[in-house]
């Protein structure tokens, strides 16, 4: 367990560091880098050891998110995503575990997850309903990311009594009933995020990994932030690298404690001081760069996008107003 963050760091600063440029203007994170995170153990690192995966603590999750996003922040996104399936299938029906954990730990399948659209407010984006041995989609989810690196999508939506959050993994295969859009964003556009369009999609009854009511998966939302908030420090790591000593080393330390050490009601105020601290952070790359940082594909122009997304990435009222209070002074 000792060696999974220094085997992150260097898969970040060898392949994925080098490269991040031309990944990003080639608009698709190379195969080959995600297959290195598999060879790795990476795709595993939450994983139960029985089914080959590492059983990383959290604070070991954090420091990979953060060396990997450090690195290529497309990469580390299409990544991440995957972590929360094996979760899902780990905690789930017996059956779906024997099928798939054990290639899911190794990287043999990947996963992205369509998830958000299910506990937010008004209507639901996604209802499932059951049709004998079936289960019927129907709904859009705005953002799903790795489509072309991943193999299934774990959907969650609401079911007809409108209370219970239902967990659903799906070939990622599009078709009649599913239907995929790319969204054009100004960062990670490597991560070939899509819009997923689902109409009267059927699958099996077997592939329903659990179901949640929606008050309780409202409740505890707060408790799932702090892996995102990785993303942020990573980008904030690699300006250090960049800048050599710096004030940033001080303020990194003390958001990442922040970040391990809030409890869940104040996770969003230390998710927005992470995504401040990496706004803030490319922006002083980009002043000490000079007129180089606004040439397209450098380090410092491509990261200043990416902090601009995390502005908004995995966003919630909460993170919203406390980073709009930080920004506005």
């Amino acid at each position: 367990m000792i060696d999974i963050v220094p085997r992150a760091r260097r898969l970040a600063q060898e392949l994925l560091f080098p490269a991040a440029g031309q990944v990003d203007a080639a608009g698709q994170v190379p195969a080959g880098h995600l297959d290195a995170l598999a060879a790795a153990g990476l795709y595993g690192l939450t994983g139960p050891v029985h089914a080959g995966g590492l059983g990383a603590d959290r604070t070991t999750v954090a420091a990979v998110v953060e060396e990997l996003a450090a690195g290529d922040l497309s990469a580390a996104f299409v990544w991440l995503q995957h972590l929360g399936v094996v979760s899902a299938v780990a905690a789930g029906p017996a059956a779906l575990r024997g099928d798939l954990l054990a290639d899911l730990c190794a990287g043999r399948w990947r996963a992205g997850v369509a998830l958000q659209a299910a506990t937010r407010p008004g209507p639901a984006a996604v209802r499932v309903r059951r049709e004998s041995d079936e289960l019927v989609l129907d709904g859009d989810v705005p953002w799903v990311t790795g489509w072309g690196h991943i193999d299934l999508v774990l959907v969650a939506g609401r079911d007809e009594s409108d209370e219970r959050v239902l967990f659903v993994l799906v070939d990622a295969v599009a078709g009649p009933t599913m239907t995929v859009r790319p969204q054009r964003m100004v960062a990670v556009t490597a991560s070939a995020t899509v819009e997923l369009g689902l109409r009267g999609h059927r699958v099996p009854a077997a592939r329903l990994t659990g179901a949640v009511p929606l008050a309780e998966l409202r409740a505890g939302d707060a408790a799932g932030l702090r892996p995102n908030g990785s993303l942020a420090l990573g980008l904030v790591v690699r300006c250090a690298r960049l800048l050599g000593s710096s004030p940033l080393d001080a303020d990194l330390a003390a958001v990442r404690v922040r970040l391990d050490t809030a409890p869940p009601e104040e996770l969003a105020a230390a998710r927005a001081a992470a995504a401040a601290l990496a706004h803030r952070a490319a922006g002083l790359l980009v002043a000490a760069t000079g007129s180089r940082a606004v040439l397209a594909g450098a380090d410092a122009e491509r990261t200043a996008r990416e902090a601009l997304f995390l502005l908004v990435f995995g966003s919630r009222p909460a993170i919203r107003a406390a980073l709009v209070a930080e920004l506005g002074g």
